[in-house]
Formats: C-alpha cells, structure tokens, sequence
C-alpha cells in the first residue's frame, strides 16, 4: 500500500506523521521501528498517528522508534495542531486532543498566510512530584521524579556539559524505582528564567527535544525554588516557552511546529 506521510519537527524532535483517517494502520508499532531507522527508513524519533475520537476533535498515538507506544509528546502535540489545520482537517485554532494520557487543549497562532507558526498546549498538572535517591556513579546525589502523564527524572548539574548523556541517560532509563522506564532530563539553570536542558527519551534514546520533558523540568525547577513560574528550556533543537499558572496548576507550553517535507512510501 502506497501511503502519504509528512515529516514535521518541533524543536527538533522530529516525527513521521500518517492522517489514519485517510490511511489505517495494522500494525504501527513494527512500522514506527522501519521507518524511524535512519539510513534504510526515513529516520525520525518515531510515527505519530492521527485519527478521530469520541472523546476530543482528534487523537494523536505515538510511537517510538523501538516501536514502543509513548503516552505524550508536547511536541508532536504542537505538530499535530499544525498539521490538523494546514491540511485543512478543521478550520478551529482551539483543538481538543485526545492523547494517552488525557485531553490536551491546543492553541494555535495562525499568521496572516495562513499558517501555523506555533502552538501553546496546556500539558495538565504536573504530579507525583517528589525527590530520589541516586547512587553514587549518577551526576548528582538527588533526582527529582516528574509525572507528566509519562514518567520523568531530572537532575541538576551545575556543568551540563560534563554530562555523557548516552551512557548516564541509559542507565537512568532503566532505574529500578520506574519499572515502565523513565525520561531522563539533566538541567542546567542559567539564570531565574532560563533552564539549559539535555534529555534522554525512553525508546528513542538521545534527542533534540522532549516538550513533556521541559515541562517536567520546569515543574522541577518551580518545585526546587531553582526558578519562578516562567522560564524558558533550551535544548539542543530549540527552545520552548514554560508558564506555570498558580491558580489552574497546570503547565502551559509554547513552541514551534515546523513541516520539514511531505512524502510517499510503500508498505
């Protein structure tokens, strides 16, 4: 079957994106692995399906690159909204989605071409907050452990650079507290509204950016008095705007969706 697809990126974290409206996939978790692969697939951090729901406008399933199905992305999220509107799926720029880890509000801003230039998704509550234990090959002696409706562990260093994300970061993936696995975010605050972030993503490894990721780490900065309720996180494919609202609890998130190209495939 001859299948289109289009690739997008937010903040670097890039996906392969398929409207199952238009083209249903059996078996997304062995496709999400072939086509993630770099040189013998299209290469990606892995395969977001679009689809309907009863629940939301639309639905979003994400799978890594191991094949692997992930509960959140914030960044496939903002991707989604821009691919939901530019390709004329719905006319709205307040779009329910529906994710595995609960309703996410997407809000888009539209310039006068037309076009999706970025999106704020409001991630929900930030819970299961608390501070863990590391032994003494980790980076520091404390994590903090973050539910973003996906689990994450971040740990502040002071220099981030030190840091060998693929050894440090899979070996934390696999912390014998998280028997799902976890996200592995190490922070470096910059200053009171600025959060220099690396992450380690569960089933995909190393990658540019993780959007439940910044939220987890902002959430933890705020947690840790490091920063305030405002605070941008710079990874290493860009960086994403955090606002943490007192009053609602939840963690807002602004950032780019980029199209990088459209395609077809047989599979």
């Amino acid at each position: 079957m001859n299948i289109e697809f289009t690739k997008m990126q937010g903040a670097g974290n890039d996906y392969i994106y398929i409207n199952t409206l238009k083209y249903p996939i059996a078996n997304p978790e062995k496709l999400a692995e072939t086509l993630s692969r770099p040189h013998t697939g299209i290469g990606s951090d892995g395969l977001v399906l679009i689809g309907t729901s009863g629940k939301g406008d639309f639905s979003m399933r994400i799978f890594n690159a191991d094949g692997s199905e992930a509960m959140m992305c914030g960044n496939a999220s903002r991707c989604v909204g821009k691919y939901l509107y530019e390709y004329g799926l719905t006319k709205k720029t307040s779009i329910s989605l529906d994710t595995r880890s609960g309703i996410k509000q997407l809000y888009l801003h539209v310039n006068d071409k037309h076009t999706v230039d970025s999106v704020t998704v409001n991630m929900g509550i930030p819970s299961d907050i608390h501070k863990i234990t590391l032994d003494a090959d980790s980076p520091s002696s404390e994590g903090i452990a973050v539910s973003m409706g996906n689990p994450h562990l971040v740990i502040f260093v002071d220099d981030i650079a030190q840091i060998d994300l693929a050894k440090t970061g899979s070996r934390l993936e696999h912390h014998p507290l998280f028997p799902d696995r976890v996200n592995v975010e190490f922070a470096q605050v910059l200053g009171s509204d600025k959060i220099r972030m690396r992450v380690w993503e569960r089933g995909s490894g190393i990658t540019q950016a993780c959007g439940t990721g910044a939220c987890a780490t902002a959430a933890a900065s705020v947690f840790t008095r490091r920063c305030g309720s405002e605070s941008d996180v710079i990874m290493d494919g860009g960086t994403l705007h955090l606002h943490w609202d007192e009053k609602s609890k939840c963690m807002m998130m602004n950032g780019p969706a980029v199209k990088v190209f459209d395609g077809t495939i047989t599979i």
